[in-house]
């Protein structure tokens, strides 16, 4: 009787995803489903919903090989901000769409950018013209902004990269008081949800940055003349090469080991660590503008992503989109292919790209 009762009292097991299938299998199976489809499975049941919102899913997602890369555009028009999703979709094929996010609390103006994960993160930037230590994060799982962990320092103009699970930024503070010098470079650990200041030597310590990438394990900070870069595995600080330094303009993107950005003359060049060399990207010249105007880059799941400011008309100006599949030669050049290249938005004239940044899901 006393087992009976006992029996009867516990609560039933939860229902299955999947009729028949163990849970672990039924994730398999929904992790291979595009993520355009997760805000329709979300609606099937409670257990579901909780399984598409679970970081579980993206990390089999990842193991399966079913990682989906997303471009997001932040843009600027007139006074205003504005985040933009480019949207690949499969039906009907090479189909693009391109949708505005939840605009941000407070966007401030030139912060650095950093992407941990499914997350984007805008750290420090200016308010009202005063420094801020604020950092918003968007979590483009569920499409929403929240407030991060503040960092030790105020910063604006500052360079940032993610190495290894970890946010590490640096510059864009004076060195004026102890806390500041102390504090000249920190590190974000998710898993704490604490920032804590990066030792490094004090004759760096007065550049403002204006670009940054990592290549490896290692963070690359620009300033207007010069630069640093920063080893985390080995935590070891040293300068760039002239031969980067001359060479480095814009925003760049790194595709397998391989630093691209545009040159004077308006040609995508690639910059090789091992060589100290910057090469021309061959195979594009004859398709793409010359980037006279300036372009931003991203690594769109090993895809070189350039989007560049093109004449409108009238009082229009169009935002371009191309990707490019880059690789090495045998013969140690590189080399790249069009993949598609359009107009993704159009926007008033004067309007301008602050940023993009690709995202797996």
């Amino acid at each position: 009787m006393a087992d009976q009762t006992t029996t009867s009292s516990s609560d039933p097991p939860p229902p299955l995803l999947l009729p028949n299938l163990p849970d672990d299998l039924a994730l398999q199976c929904i992790a291979r489903v595009p993520r355009s489809h997760h805000a329709s499975l979300s609606l099937v049941s409670k257990s579901w919903r909780s399984t598409i919102r679970s970081p579980l899913l993206y990390t089999t997602r990842s193991l399966l090989n079913c990682t989906q890369h997303f471009l997001y555009l932040n843009v600027r028009t007139n006074s205003s901000f504005t985040w933009y999703l480019l949207d690949q979709n499969p039906n009907p094929p090479n189909s693009r769409t391109l949708s505005p996010l939840p605009p941000i609390p407070s966007q401030p103006i030139m912060p650095a950018f950093a992407v941990l994960g499914p997350k984007i993160y805008v750290i420090g930037g200016s308010i009202n013209e005063i420094p801020s230590n604020n950092v918003w994060v968007f979590d483009c799982r569920f499409n929403r902004w929240e407030i991060g962990p503040k960092m030790r320092v105020r910063r604006e103009f500052a360079a940032a990269g993610a190495v290894n699970g970890k946010i590490y930024v640096m510059g864009g503070c004076l060195v004026d008081n102890w806390a500041r010098s102390r504090n000249w470079a920190e590190v974000f650990d998710p898993v704490t949800g604490l920032w804590s200041a990066v030792p490094s030597p004090i004759e760096i310590k007065d550049k403002w940055m204006n670009a940054s990438a990592v290549i490896y394990d290692k963070i690359y900070a620009m300033a207007d003349r010069g630069g640093v870069v920063y080893d985390a595995v080995a935590a070891e600080w040293g300068g760039v090469s002239t031969e980067l330094d001359m060479g480095w303009r814009g925003r760049v993107a790194v595709v397998d080991g391989v630093l691209y950005c545009y040159d004077y003359l308006g040609k995508i060049r690639g910059y090789g660590e091992a060589e100290d060399e910057w090469k021309e990207l061959k195979g594009v010249e004859k398709h793409l503008p010359k980037f006279l105007c300036g372009a931003t880059m991203a690594n769109l799941g090993g895809k070189l992503c350039v989007v560049w400011e093109a004449k409108g008309n009238g009082k229009e100006m169009e935002i371009m989109c191309a990707e490019i599949e880059v690789r090495k030669d045998r013969g140690g050049g590189i080399s790249g292919s069009i993949v598609w290249s359009d107009v993704i938005l159009v926007l008033p004239k004067g309007s301008s790209i602050v940023h993009c940044l690709a995202v797996g899901l």
